[in-house]
């Protein structure tokens, strides 16, 4: 039986059996893995807590046919711990570990930068370095970033004007007031230079704010799900 050795986060565990879990996780080398992890459900298990949701971890994989198994596991960071402690982390934490999952659709495709922008992000939550509303939209507009859905914010996206007006997620970004669309919603400049900051990851200009102004928090949840192809629930969760 083949093994492989890989770091990875923890995205999900779902149970299976009586005392088995299949855990999701985002590895650095390996993309997205499923592999059961035999009596974790047990309290006795020399897992322990180490293969939650939150958890990075350095792992030992046996490759099966249809699933692989969990062999050998050690923690690299606790991150689950002071993220389950704080509800908005922990709710922040859901939004993230969500969006990793629906982006690496593909199991075993390599997406080394994804892994590291997730590790980046719960690492945020985990020492509380910024809202915790802010680091995971900041976290979903940069790993759809990565994906290849950027929105285009300093200029119109027909024209290159600098005039922005208006903002539409199916047209891709920004647009002026002589080209927006039906589809479009006028975009003050505060909104639009807050989701600048959060694409960017600059926090300096973010500096004193605890969470999104309620207009780019319903444009991140809008642009999630039309390129997503479905809605983040736990970002609905979080905005409710």
């Amino acid at each position: 039986m083949a093994l492989y050795h890989d770091e990875g986060v923890v995205l999900r565990t779902a149970k299976l059996g009586e005392a088995d879990r299949i855990i999701t996780l985002l590895t650095r080398d390996h993309g997205k893995v499923r592999a059961v992890a035999k009596g974790v459900r047990r309290a006795k298990s020399r897992f322990g807590g180490r293969l939650e949701p939150f958890m990075r971890v350095d792992v030992l994989i046996a490759e099966g046919r249809t699933l692989d198994t969990i062999s050998q596991v050690e923690s690299i960071s606790a991150y689950a711990g002071p993220i389950c402690a704080d509800y908005d982390s922990y709710t922040a934490a859901n939004v993230i570990a969500e969006t990793a999952d629906k982006l690496a659709s593909a199991e075993n495709e390599r997406v080394t930068a994804q892994y590291r922008l997730l590790a980046g992000a719960l690492n945020a939550l985990a020492t509380h370095a910024h809202g915790p509303e802010l680091i995971s939209a900041s976290y979903v507009m940069r790993a759809l970033s990565l994906a290849g859905w950027t929105p285009r914010l300093a200029s119109c996206m027909v024209c290159d004007s600098r005039e922005i007006t208006h903002f539409s997620v199916p047209d891709g970004g920004a647009l002026c007031a002589t080209h927006h669309t039906p589809r479009s919603e006028p975009i003050p400049l505060p909104v639009r230079a807050e989701l600048e900051a959060l694409m960017n990851g600059d926090w300096r200009e973010l500096e004193g704010v605890r969470e999104p102004m309620p207009q780019t928090r319903a444009i991140i949840e809008e642009w999630a799900e039309y390129y997503l192809e479905r809605p983040l629930r736990s970002l609905r969760v979080m905005g409710a």
